[in-house]
Order: structure tokens, then C-alpha cells, then sequence
């Protein structure tokens, strides 16, 4: 697989939450409070604190975010309405972490800890209503969720311990199952997942300079080797011809390589899918 930097992507310090929109990729400049469009790159947003990922709000020009401390809604005129504030409070100091709708509309969200304290994070459910819910906790650096098709299964990766569950989860409800081993990562951190047409999943691999597909099943299949060792998360395009995408980082790296902090693309002959929008029923949020 050959790589190419897209252009005017980076230096980022924190790429992260690469997704397909109907107006194109999108990624954050985590710590950078940053939203930017890709291909041509377009600053979409800028804030005043940490933005780990968002989704675009249906019917709406806004997005839901995993932002600071909590899930806030970025309308398209600057301003910022807050739904909820989990992490307010908390023991130790924490920020939001990745984030990504189901297939059903819903937004999930985890958190974490700043100085990475053992299971002080946790994933947070949104629904429709505005409401914010914590689905599951004991989490240290929860990254994705990704979700089948059908919404039945989540995955989701906690990057500290090496390991990515698999989730049965209710469509109809968002109620979560059992949680069980899908994956461990033995070289590296699983940070950002996508799920490709073929069933398989795709993990970028912090630390490893890698991309990895897996089977259903859990079985690896592919290691992708990348020009970047802080991979962070991945995206599939929805349309021929296929390409991964790939953001990267430079935070911590004391001489960070040309590749390090950039998004990088390859053409693949697996596609993805498009980020289904939040569904707000909710008037609007208290800002």
C-alpha cells in the first residue's frame, strides 16, 4: 500500500475523528480545538477547549461534539450550546475522548482522564432527546465506537490496556450487552476504528506506525505499515474508487517526522460507510 500526505493536512498535534460527511471527510485538531474539512482544507470551527470528535446534526448546519468536558452542540453561527457536562467535577481533571454515531442516530462519546488515571473514563450515550446517559464505566482511554450496519454490534477500543471489546448493543433502545474481547493489540495502542463494506474492521495502531483489518471473527488479517508512528484514527470512503484515510500525530514526539501529524490516504479496494447524522429531537439546548 502506497501512502500520499493530503495537502495543507498538518503539522496537527492530535488528528484525530476522521469521518465521512456528505460535504466530504472531516477530522479535529484535538487539543487545538479545531474542526477542519478536508480536500480542499477548510477550517469548519475553532474552540476554546479540547474537541475529541463530532457528527454532523441532521437537518441542521451544527454539530454534536465530544468536547471538554462533556457533549455540546457547534452551531453554524460560532455559538456553543452545552446538552451536558459528565465530567464537571470528576476527581481528576478529564477531557472527552473520540466519538461516533450508530446507525440508529444515536451519539456516543468517552472519556478520559488527563494524566490517563486507570479506569476514571467512561462512554456516555446521546439520544434523540438531547439526554446524555452513561453507558459503560472503568474505561482509561476509550477510542471509537464503530458499529455494524445494523447497529447490533459496537466495537470499541481502550487504547491504555491494548484491547478492543465487542459490544452487543439493542438498536431499538442503545442498551448495551456483555462486553467481550474482540482484539488485542500486543505492539501499540488501537486508537480510531472504522468498519469496512466487507464486515471487517479497520484499527489504527498508536505507537506501531499501523493500520490493522480484522476479521469478524477477531482474526488479524492485514497490518498496514504507515510513514507516521501516531496513528490515530481511520476512514473509508463511502464511494469509488475506495481510498483510506488516516490521521496522525506529533504530540509527545521529540522529532516528529514529515509524515508525522498529517493525514495520509491509500487507495483500498474495501469501502466504508457514511456518518449517519445525530438526530436531535430537542428544541435546542440551555447555552
Amino acid at each position: 500500500m502506497t501512502w500520499t500526505v493530503l495537502e495543507n493536512t498538518g503539522p496537527w498535534e492530535l488528528g484525530e475523528g476522521l469521518r465521512a460527511t456528505p460535504g466530504g471527510f472531516v477530522a479535529v485538531d484535538l487539543l487545538a480545538g479545531r474542526l477542519y474539512r478536508l480536500e480542499p482544507t477548510t477550517l469548519l470551527a475553532s474552540v476554546p477547549f479540547p474537541l475529541g470528535a463530532v457528527a454532523p446534526i441532521q437537518d441542521s448546519d451544527g454539530w454534536i461534539a465530544a468536547a471538554d468536558t462533556g457533549i455540546a452542540v457547534l452551531n453554524g453561527d460560532g455559538t456553543v450550546d452545552w446538552l451536558a457536562r459528565p465530567e464537571d467535577g470528576a476527581p481528576t481533571p478529564m477531557r472527552m475522548n473520540d466519538g461516533a454515531t450508530d446507525p440508529s442516530g444515536r451519539f456516543w462519546a468517552g472519556s478520559m482522564a488527563f494524566d490517563g488515571t486507570p479506569g476514571a473514563g467512561s462512554l456516555y450515550r446521546v439520544d434523540d432527546d438531547g439526554t446524555v446517559h452513561t453507558a459503560m464505566d472503568g474505561l482509561t482511554v476509550p477510542n471509537g465506537p464503530a458499529f455494524t450496519p445494523d447497529g447490533r454490534v459496537m466495537y470499541l477500543a481502550d487504547s491504555a490496556r491494548g484491547v478492543i471489546y465487542r459490544v452487543a448493543v439493542d438498536p431499538s433502545s442503545g442498551e448495551l450487552g456483555e462486553r467481550e474481547v474482540f482484539a488485542r493489540v500486543p505492539d501499540g495502542s488501537p486508537d480510531g476504528m472504522a468498519v469496512d463494506t466487507e464486515g471487517c474492521l479497520w484499527s489504527a495502531v498508536w505507537g506501531a506506525s499501523a493500520v490493522h483489518r480484522y476479521a469478524p471473527s477477531g482474526d488479524l488479517l492485514t497490518v498496514f505499515r504507515l510513514p507516521a508512528s501516531q496513528p490515530t484514527s481511520v476512514c473509508l470512503s463511502p464511494a469509488p474508487p475506495h481510498r483510506v484515510l488516516v490521521t496522525t500525530a506529533t504530540h509527545g514526539l521529540a522529532a516528529p517526522c514529515p509524515a508525522d501529524g498529517r493525514v495520509l490516504t491509500a487507495g483500498t479496494t474495501a469501502g466504508g460507510y457514511p456518518v449517519v447524522p445525530f438526530r436531535l429531537r430537542r428544541a435546542g439546548a440551555a447555552r
